[in-house]
């Protein structure tokens, strides 16, 4: 059985002092391939030089909604040229992003806006996928990507709403949109009702499982700081929600991370 953790930050300080035993503990529970999300170009560097240590790891290369720059001076063009010309400097990266939208710890709105459509624009360009955050903002989300979308109908932004937590009606419309759906440890949380249906709802060729590490771990981790190893527990429980078997649900997930990523 093999498995994809498709939004990993594994070079954040949590993992500085034993990153080799963590890979330990991933490959012996069928973690193969992994996608290194970027929170800010100026990371690149450094998860370039994780992909150098470890060749299972692909990566991406954005800037997050939250990022400082975004709330003290707005986007500035010169990121997203920055951005491209990164993302074009290594045939690693698959993806732009982690982009997107949070409304939940920002006011930053208009500037996160632009950078989103800045960033799913060089996403087209390039013939990549694009890596969603979004968070209190879906509604917000759902029209930018149509806005975009509207600009080129031949060439739909392909990508992927992570560590995901709508409700059904939410869902079905990035599912709608052509977007894939992935699963973090928040889908193991007892209390997270609506997200248990919407994790029912998703296409088998749609979905996705991470673990957004190091953060949110998973039941039966939780409080404890995550890392791939544990997507194991976030395929086990979406594939109990969806009644069907972990493997299943291992071939399903780790077969459309291979399309979405073109790993």
């Amino acid at each position: 059985m093999q498995l994809v953790d498709t939004h990993v930050h594994i070079n954040f300080k949590d993992f500085h002092t034993d990153l080799n035993e963590v890979r330990d503990r991933w490959l012996r529970n069928g973690v193969t391939r992994l996608v290194h999300s970027c929170v800010s170009p100026d990371e690149f560097d450094q998860i370039q030089a994780i992909a150098n240590q470890f060749p299972e790891v692909s990566f991406a290369v954005g800037l997050h909604p939250l990022d400082k720059t975004l709330n003290t001076s707005g986007w500035n063009p010169e990121i997203g040229d920055r951005i491209q010309a990164l993302a074009s400097s290594d045939q690693r990266v698959v993806a732009i992003g982690e982009t997107g939208l949070d409304f939940f710890k920002s006011d930053s709105k208009n500037a996160q806006i632009e950078a989103f459509k800045s960033q799913l624009r060089t996403a087209r360009s390039l013939n990549l996928p694009v890596i969603i955050h979004s968070r209190e903002a879906a509604v917000t989300t759902r029209q930018v990507l149509q806005e975009i979308n509207a600009e080129d109908p031949q060439k739909p932004i392909r990508g992927v709403m992570h560590c995901w937590a709508g409700n059904p009606e939410e869902t079905q419309w990035f599912v709608d949109l052509g977007m894939y759906i992935s699963f973090s440890g928040v889908v193991t949380f007892k209390n997270a009702h609506d997200l248990h249906e919407s994790a029912k709802i998703v296409p088998s060729d749609r979905i996705l499982v991470e673990t957004d590490c190091p953060f949110l771990a998973p039941v039966p981790k939780r409080g404890k700081r995550n890392e791939p190893a544990y997507v194991l527990h976030v395929a086990e429980t979406v594939a109990q929600l969806r009644g069907v078997e972990l493997t299943t649900l291992a071939s399903e997930t780790t077969s459309n991370a291979y399309q979405l990523f073109s790993l």
